[in-house]
């Protein structure tokens, strides 16, 4: 039985669409975007019959960055890298998903995702190796890895109609159209040849 971290953004409804887990979790971590990611969760969800559970922890004084609504770590890859954060949601979401009897908890990391470490497979295959040795044994598995945003939504066949409730904005509740999520949510609409709603 597998759970899907379900943040509201287009990788990770496409996977919801995709691979149809026995449920979802999103987690609220003091993201600046939280209200909105879950609307989009939520929505997604609904419109494809899956449970959608909500986990929240304000993180909000640990974070840097776009998510947070400050200037980005002098270490950071990219202006949204907020420190662990993989690390930290997964932890959370894996709490959630041992508590529903899971087994596999899946994230929405792409091949396109390299260039924070927590999107590599390695970080992957770690982070699972380390979930799985605790009790509960839960496996993190990435079931996109291999694509990019475009391939993923074509793999999964998820409608337009679904995909559109996607919010992808790292800095708010509006899509501010110029962060890399944005640039990314329209990036793919237009490799798809889709008209963003």
């Amino acid at each position: 039985m597998a759970a899907l971290l379900l943040s509201g953004g287009m990788d990770s409804v496409s996977i919801a669409w995709w691979k149809r887990p026995t449920i979802s979790i999103f987690v609220d971590y003091g993201q600046k975007p939280a209200q909105a990611e879950e609307a989009a969760g939520r929505a997604a969800a609904e419109a494809m019959g899956l449970r959608c559970e909500v986990v929240r922890a304000d993180c909000s004084a640990l974070g840097s960055g776009d998510l947070a609504g400050r200037p980005a770590s002098a270490v950071a890859p990219a202006s949204e890298w907020w420190p662990f954060r993989n690390q930290l949601i997964l932890t959370l979401a894996g709490t959630a998903a041992l508590q529903f009897g899971e087994t596999e908890l899946m994230i929405g990391a792409l091949r396109t995702d390299g260039h924070h470490a927590d999107g590599r497979p390695e970080f992957i295959g770690k982070i699972s190796s380390l979930m799985e040795m605790q009790e509960g044994g839960l496996r993190v598995s990435a079931p996109a890895i291999g694509y990019s945003a475009p391939e993923l939504v074509e793999v999964s066949q998820i409608p337009q109609s679904v995909l559109a409730w996607a919010h992808s904005c790292h800095t708010g509740n509006l899509a501010c159209g110029q962060c890399r999520g944005c640039v990314k949510h329209f990036e793919t609409w237009e490799a798809l040849g889709w008209t963003p709603h």
